[in-house]
C-alpha cells in the first residue's frame, strides 16, 4: 500500500476513536504540516471543527469549550512555535483541572536536529504540564498500526478525562506527501473496529463505608464548625453540601467560583461576605471554629486564606476528587481523596448533632450586616468598580454565564457578588491566575453556555485582543464589560504603591488605548458607558443584539483605592460595634 492510502487510514482511525471517546469539538490552527490530520478532521461528519488563526488564543478558546461542555476537546497545530504558543493554555488546563488532547504535527525523525524549517524539539515539550505524552508512531496501515492508534486515543481521552482531569500530548511525525486520500467513501467505515478494540472506563476516588462513618463521627464531635467551598463544579454538589450543612448546622464560606452564590438552592447558610468579615481582627477571633471541612481549589480571598494559616490549631479536613495536595498553606490535618458530592452524600447518614452550633448565627449575623453595609457602595453617582460588580446579580439575566478576569474583577466580584437566585454560573481562569487569553477562554465557553458576559480590566482586554476573531468569524454572542482604568489597577493595593518612585514605569503600566477601534476591527458593537443610567439601558438593549458587544467603564485607579478602602474601614467599625454588643 502506498504513503498516501497509510497515511489517510492511520490517521482516520485516529480521528474516528477520538469521536467515539465523546470529543465533539477540535480546534485548528492552519498549517502545513499538520494537513492531512485537519483535512480528514474536517470530513467527519460528528465533530466541529473550529478554525482559530492564532495558536495561543486557539489553545484558550478550546480551554473555554472544555471548562464548559465538561468534556474534552482537542487542538491542532503545525510543528515549531505553533506548537510553543499552546503552552500557556496547557498550564491553565493542568492547574485547573481541564480536559485537554492536544496533538502537533511533527517533522519525521529524518528532518530533526539537521537544520530542516520549522523543525524544534517537541519531545516533552510541555514537560509535566500535561498529563501524559505520546510520540506517535510514523503512520502504517498494517492491522496492529490501526488498532495502535485506536488505542493510543481511547487512552489519551481516558487520561484527559479522569480525574484530575488535564491535558495530554500526543506528537505527531508526518512524512510528505501529506495530502491524505479524502475521495473514498469508506474514510472512516474502512479503519471501523472490527473486532473488540480497548474501551477505557474510568472511575471515581471513594472510601469504604466504615471510613465515611469514622468520619461522620468525628465531624459529629465538634461543635462550632464551617465548610469552605473554593471553585468547583462538580456535578450536584451544590445539593449535596447543602445537605450537608443543614444536618451539621455549619456555615458554608462560598467562593464565587463555587456555584453556590447563585441558584435556586437555600441560602441560609451561605456566606458570601466573608472575604471583608476576615479583614477585622475582632470578627477573627469571634469566628474561629473547632473543625473546618474545605472542598475545591483555593478560593480567592486573601483574608481567609490567612485566616486558615493563623488556626492552624484547628482540624481542617480537605476534600478532594482529584487527588492532589490543595494545601499551600500547609495546613490540613486530614486529606480525603474522594469525589465530593459523594462524600458529602456517604457521611450524612452518620452525622449526629447533640449540641447546638452558636457559630453559625454569629456568621450569619454578622453576614447580613457586612452585606448591608457592602450594599452603600450602590448610592455611588461616578462610574464604579464595585458598583459595577454589586449591579450584576441585579442586571444579568437568569441562567447566564458570568466570565470574569483575574487581577481586581475576580476580587471585586468575590466582595461585591452576592447570593441570588438567578443560577448564574460564574467561570475564570483561576488555575495559573493569569490574564493571558482571557477573552479566547470566554468566547469557547460561549460556544457551549449562553447568554455569555465577560468582565475583565484593560490590561487583560489588551493581552488578548486576537481571540475577538472567534465573535467574528463564528457569530458567537457575548457582552464584554470593558473596566478601563488605564493600568493594573490590582497593584494599587498590594506594597509595591507605597514605593511611588518608579510605580507608573513598573506596575501602573498606562496603556492609553482607544478601544472601540480594536472592537470596530472585529466587527463589534461599542458604547462608552457615561453613567450608571446609561449603562443600565445598554445592558437591556443589548440583550437584543447578537454577536460582539463591548461597553467601557472608565474608572479612576486612586479613586477606586479610596473607595474600596473607605468601604472596607466603615463595615470594619460596624463590625466591631456588634461584636462588643455582643459582649
Amino acid at each position: 500500500m502506498n504513503h498516501q492510502e497509510a497515511l489517510t487510514s492511520y490517521i482516520a482511525a485516529f480521528v474516528s476513536e477520538l469521536v467515539k471517546n465523546g470529543v465533539e469539538d477540535v480546534v485548528v490552527s492552519p498549517g502545513s504540516r499538520s494537513t492531512p490530520m485537519a483535512m480528514i478532521m474536517a470530513e467527519h461528519p460528528e465533530l466541529r471543527v473550529h478554525i482559530h488563526v492564532d495558536e495561543r488564543s486557539a489553545a484558550f478558546f478550546a480551554l473555554g469549550i472544555a471548562k464548559a461542555s465538561r468534556k474534552p476537546a482537542a487542538i491542532l497545530c503545525t510543528s515549531g512555535t505553533a506548537a510553543a504558543n499552546y503552552f500557556p493554555a496547557i498550564v491553565e488546563a493542568k492547574v485547573s483541572r481541564v480536559p485537554l488532547i492536544v496533538l502537533t504535527a511533527d517533522r519525521p525523525h529524518e528532518l530533526r536536529d539537521v537544520g530542516a524549517p520549522q523543525a524544534i524539539d517537541q519531545i516533552h515539550l510541555y514537560g509535566n504540564h500535561v498529563k501524559w505524552f505520546v510520540e506517535m508512531a510514523p503512520p502504517e496501515h498494517s492491522a496492529g498500526m490501526i488498532r495502535y492508534a485506536r488505542t493510543v486515543c481511547a487512552r489519551a481521552a481516558a487520561t484527559a478525562k479522569n480525574s484530575p482531569a488535564g491535558p495530554v500530548h500526543l506528537n505527531f511525525p508526518f512524512r510528505e506527501p501529506l495530502i491524505p486520500h479524502l475521495e473514498r467513501d469508506d474514510l472512516f467505515e474502512l479503519t471501523e473496529r472490527t473486532g473488540e478494540y480497548v474501551s477505557i472506563q474510568p472511575g471515581e476516588l471513594t472510601l469504604s463505608n466504615e471510613q465515611y462513618e469514622e468520619i461522620g463521627k468525628r465531624i459529629s464531635s465538634f461543635t462550632n464548625g464551617m465548610i469552605i467551598c473554593g471553585p468547583i463544579e462538580t456535578a450536584q454538589f451544590s445539593d449535596a453540601v447543602i445537605a450537608l450543612a443543614e444536618k451539621l448546622q455549619f456555615p458554608i464560606l462560598a467562593d464565587p467560583l463555587s456555584q453556590l452564590r447563585s441558584g435556586k438552592h437555600s441560602g441560609e447558610y451561605i456566606i458570601d461576605t466573608y472575604d471583608t468579615i476576615l479583614k477585622n481582627e475582632k470578627a477573627k477571633k469571634a469566628l474561629k471554629p473547632d473543625v473546618i471541612i474545605r472542598f475545591g481549589a483555593m478560593p480567592v480571598s486573601k483574608p481567609l486564606t490567612i485566616f486558615l494559616k493563623e488556626h492552624q490549631d484547628v482540624y481542617q479536613y480537605v476534600v478532594d476528587g482529584g487527588g492532589g495536595f490543595r494545601d499551600p498553606g500547609m495546613v490540613s490535618s486530614e486529606m480525603i481523596y474522594c469525589q465530593e458530592t459523594e462524600f458529602c452524600r456517604s457521611i450524612l447518614p452518620f452525622i449526629e448533632r447533640e449540641n447546638e452550633s452558636l457559630l453559625l448565627a454569629k456568621w450569619q449575623k454578622i453576614n447580613g450586616v457586612t452585606r448591608s453595609h457592602l450594599g452603600k457602595i450602590n448610592a455611588l453617582d461616578e462610574l464604579s468598580e464595585g458598583k459595577l460588580f454589586y449591579q450584576l446579580a441585579k442586571l444579568l439575566p437568569s441562567g447566564a454565564t458570568l466570565f470574569v478576569g483575574n487581577s481586581m474583577p475576580i476580587r471585586d466580584l468575590d466582595t461585591f457578588f452576592h447570593f441570588n437566585d438567578k443560577s448564574i454560573s460564574v467561570m475564570a481562569n483561576r488555575g495559573a491566575n493569569g490574564i493571558d487569553g482571557v477573552i479566547s477562554t470566554a468566547l469557547g465557553a460561549g460556544t457551549i453556555q449562553q447568554p455569555l458576559y465577560l468582565a475583565l480590566g484593560d490590561l487583560t482586554f489588551f493581552h488578548d485582543l486576537n481571540g475577538l476573531i472567534a465573535a467574528k468569524q463564528y457569530g458567537i454572542d457575548i457582552n464584554i464589560l470593558l473596566i478601563n482604568n488605564n493600568g493594573g489597577g490590582i497593584f494599587s493595593f498590594l506594597p509595591q504603591a507605597s514605593h511611588p518612585k518608579n510605580f507608573e514605569q513598573l506596575f501602573g503600566t498606562p496603556l492609553d488605548l482607544k478601544f472601540q477601534y480594536a472592537v470596530e476591527m472585529y466587527g463589534g458593537h461599542y458604547d462608552l458607558i457615561t453613567d450608571w443610567e446609561h449603562f443600565s439601558t445598554v445592558m437591556n438593549q443589548n440583550k437584543e443584539k447578537s454577536g460582539l458587544k463591548v461597553m467601557e467603564i472608565t474608572t479612576n485607579r486612586e479613586k477606586n483605592i479610596r473607595e474600596h478602602r473607605e468601604l472596607w474601614e466603615d463595615v470594619t467599625r460596624e463590625i466591631s460595634r456588634l461584636l462588643e454588643d455582643e459582649c
